[in-house]
């Protein structure tokens, strides 16, 4: 996370700080209270209700921030709808070499190779128990993945339902990871359908809802296999999406060459065309939630245009801060007004209608 985010809460050090020191100083000025709280309720316009939960609006927070549920309470008082921790692998794993994070500053956008570096299930098993026991409120997702050492991945995600589903609010099933080597061959289709048919039965009948989560790099066969299995699967949802591996030309910043996934802005519109091709793929069978490169009000109303119920950002609070959460939810409700709709919800999928 880049030190502008952080620079919000008075930190001017911090600006001095690699990406990953500024972000490791993010996460502890929010433990330590001191991000405020949102200036400007959610309009009554944005509210709804998603897998049988209500959100006070359809703005969370993108997995990779708060892997290890560290501070889930404190960015949802900056005024998103949800959170997303994780991802949350059975064993803590360090990821891979440092340098491991790059800011494009001229492209509105991150590198990162991190590699599910994370404490573990225990540790953030404690933290969700504490919160618990507070009674605090607010929808919290547990995103789980798999160690990169592991010798059976799919029972990683197995344990991570099997520990988490008494605290998830939702689980996503992070299979997409380009940092991971050979995760994304968990898309590929007999590896996912028995990833879905396992991690389902993990979850029973009474657990949190299961969505899983795509990569924007999936070509026409691959979003057509894995809507095919997800219609026939017991799983709640699709998140689209991950980073991305390519590299468009358009890219200006120094760091562009590094190895790793790309986000931010010139992940928008390949990963809100994949959105559109699996919300037309899926055909209604479940709701999508669209990620990568909002960095608007704007960009979260063309993702809910497109199909996504729900919205998710990260790599723009990096050079946006904590403000920005407020601005892309006011802009949101005053986009959703003046279209004429009476709530977001109507407005999912309105390219189509």
């Amino acid at each position: 996370m880049s030190s502008s985010f952080v620079s919000n809460f008075g930190t001017a050090l911090v600006r001095k700080l690699s990406p990953e020191a500024a972000h490791k100083a993010t996460l502890r000025a929010l433990s330590l209270g001191m991000a405020g709280r949102s200036k400007t309720p959610s309009d009554p316009v944005l509210k709804t209700t998603l897998f049988g939960m209500p959100f006070m609006n359809p703005v969370g927070l993108a997995a990779g921030f708060d892997k290890d549920a560290l501070v889930p309470d404190a960015m949802l008082r900056l005024g998103l709808g949800f959170v997303e921790v994780g991802t949350l692998t059975p064993l803590a794993q360090p990821g891979n070499p440092k340098p491991r994070i790059f800011r494009l500053p001229e492209d509105g956008a991150v590198i990162n190779r991190l590699g599910f570096n994370n404490g573990g299930h225990g540790p953030a098993l404690t933290r969700l128990e504490k919160r618990a026991r507070a009674g605090r409120l607010g929808i919290v997702g547990v995103n789980i993945g798999a160690n990169k050492d592991s010798d059976d991945r799919i029972n990683d995600y197995v344990l991570g339902v099997e520990r988490f589903k008494h605290l998830a609010d939702f689980f996503t099933v992070n299979i997409s990871s380009p940092n991971t080597p050979g995760l994304r061959g968990l898309q590929d289709k007999d590896q996912l359908a028995a990833l879905l048919a396992l991690t389902a039965d993990a979850r029973g009948d009474d657990g949190p809802p299961l969505l899983l989560k795509v990569a924007p790099d999936l070509d026409e066969q691959g979003v057509s296999d894995i809507a095919d299995l997800l219609k026939r699967s017991a799983f709640d949802g699709l998140i689209v999406s991950n980073t991305t591996i390519d590299r468009p030309a358009s890219l200006q910043s120094v760091a562009k060459g590094e190895a790793g996934g790309l986000s931010g802005r010139p992940l928008f519109e390949p990963s809100t065309q994949m959105l559109r091709n699996f919300y037309q793929a899926l055909d209604g069978a479940m709701p999508l939630i669209g990620v990568g490169g909002i960095a608007s009000g704007a960009d979260a109303y063309t993702k809910i245009k497109a199909g996504a119920s729900l919205v998710e950002l990260y790599s723009a609070l990096t050079y946006g801060g904590p403000p920005l959460i407020d601005d892309i939810v006011a802009d949101l409700a005053a986009l959703v007004k003046a279209d004429g709709f009476t709530n977001v919800s109507d407005a999912v999928g309105a390219d189509y209608k």
